[in-house]
């Protein structure tokens, strides 16, 4: 054998055991084992030694944490969590490219935060955004406790600082990896409290049973079991504040090939998102808000944060609610400040895109929340009141005042006439996944003249596709 001959049987013998090594470390998963693509978690080192203090601000703690994490904060600073905007997008119909975020988004809760910063900014991951001045570029605004601290006692008020009375300390001494309750302290609580926002996350889901989540009831996941992690940057997306998908999660990153033992079953995923059957219910313990309207706020009436609030106006909460049902590919068409809107029509203000045409479009589940907020009668758009502080609408009551101060932070025209509208925010349910035995049947959408869950017709269908003459998703899709 010559040298070139036993170089190549060598190649050959050492390509084919990598490949064995490779697809034998996958071999030996069970595909139905909940754990089996789950990341490993670093080993938890304990800091109690090493973060001694005294620390009089979080800025004194973010510094010690850098002695031995240098690249940290920098990291932090290149996600949205401290951004609070997206990279720019091109969308179709605009002539620039978009940012959109947290930053300079609208919705229909509390609206928009400029001008509103602080209480907004109680959730950012930093320090001192009390206004437009904020230093992006300080490494020492990063608060590291917000995502880090494990005591149990670490609050953040406005400006994202800590609370009065906060151990820092003990928070330092505290910090491991994330867990639900580093999440949930903002997520759980977007919107203006426990449950508002999002109707499938909430603080049932600190310790829920199987039945509130089969993830984290039964299995025990963490958050960022499913929103993993590298170099600060956590994965996933939310279409309120995002109009591309990029760094989404999938339930195939862990749910891999033909998950059904039924081929029906697995057919049905060409068009319709895993979350549609498997989340039949959302708010499943906890009331979730479905509806807003501003114009009745500034009245002495009795109150009930449930019900009503004179800085706020009247609410609708429901709980056990049902999705509603839409194409979605994962991106959304962002309503933008200055935007035209007919006041007679519901503004849709972040339009999930796909239809039945659409090869990377699926049927998702969605709560719609609805709201009545102001909008300006002359210019035809929707304003951003200032609603903190001095001569916002929660100290002073006054719609034009909190009209013309938040349209200044926004860059809009105020003509000084305003009225108030209706309008529409879709979020998906992509949590509180129900155990398999409570997933959705097939009567459940299929045959179902009295539940009604699924409306065909408006999802393009001309009727249920089960039968002769309705529409067949493989002959549109194809």
């Amino acid at each position: 054998m010559n040298f070139i001959s036993g170089f190549r049987l060598f190649f050959t013998s050492a390509f084919l055991l990598l490949i064995l090594m490779i697809y034998g470390c996958h071999a030996d998963r069970d595909l139905h084992d909940p754990h089996a693509y789950l990341p490993s978690h670093p080993v938890h080192t304990d800091h109690t030694e090493l973060m001694s203090g005294p620390y009089e601000t979080g800025s004194d703690v973010t510094k010690a944490c850098l002695e031995c994490h240098p690249k940290a904060a920098a990291q932090v600073q290149k996600t949205a969590h401290w951004t609070w905007t997206s990279p720019p997008v091109q969308l179709p119909g605009r002539a620039e490219p978009v940012v959109l975020g947290k930053r300079n988004a609208i919705n229909n809760f509390c609206i928009g935060i400029r001008s509103n910063w602080p209480p907004c900014t109680a959730c950012h991951a930093g320090y001192g955004w009390v206004d437009e001045s904020f230093d992006f570029s300080d490494e020492y605004a990063v608060d590291c406790l917000v995502c880090h601290d494990q005591s149990g006692q670490y609050v953040k008020t406005k400006g994202g600082y800590p609370a009065q009375g906060v151990d820092l300390v003990a928070a330092a001494q505290s910090v491991a990896i994330p867990s639900r309750e580093n999440c949930g302290g903002c997520h759980f609580r977007g919107g203006g409290g426990n449950a508002v926002k999002h109707g499938d996350l909430d603080e049932s889901l600190y310790y829920p049973t199987e039945r509130i989540d089969v993830h984290m009831g039964k299995h025990d996941f963490l958050c960022i079991d499913c929103h993993r992690t590298e170099n600060h940057d956590i994965k996933g997306r939310s279409i309120s504040v995002s109009a591309d998908d990029r760094n989404q999660i999938y339930c195939q990153d862990c749910h891999k090939g033909e998950v059904h033992d039924d081929e029906r079953l697995n057919a049905h995923q060409s068009a319709v998102a895993c979350q549609t059957c498997h989340i039949p219910a959302a708010a499943v313990k906890q009331a979730t808000k479905m509806h807003w309207d501003w114009s009745q706020a500034g009245q002495d009436l009795p109150e009930d944060p449930h019900e009503y609030l004179k800085i706020k106006g009247r609410f609708v909460y429901e709980k056990e609610i049902t999705p509603e049902y839409f194409w979605y590919k994962g991106t959304s068409d962002p309503y933008l400040f200055g935007d035209p809107i007919d006041p007679d029509s519901v503004t849709l203000l972040n339009e999930p895109d796909g239809d039945i045409y659409d090869a990377d479009a699926k049927i998702w589940p969605f709560k719609v929340h609805t709201a009545k907020q102001i909008y300006d009668t002359k210019n035809q758009y929707l304003l951003q009141p200032k609603t903190y502080g001095e001569g916002g609408y929660w100290s002073e009551f006054d719609w034009h005042k909190a009209a013309r101060l938040g349209s200044k932070a926004v860059g809009l025209d105020y003509s000084g006439h305003y009225d108030f509208t209706h309008t529409a925010m879709f979020w998906p349910i992509t949590h509180m996944v129900a155990p398999t035995e409570q997933a959705l049947q097939c009567f459940q959408c299929h045959e179902s003249k009295e539940q009604n869950r699924m409306n065909f017709q408006a999802l393009g269908y001309q009727g249920d596709p089960l039968y002769h003459g309705g529409r067949k998703v493989s002959k549109l899709r194809d």
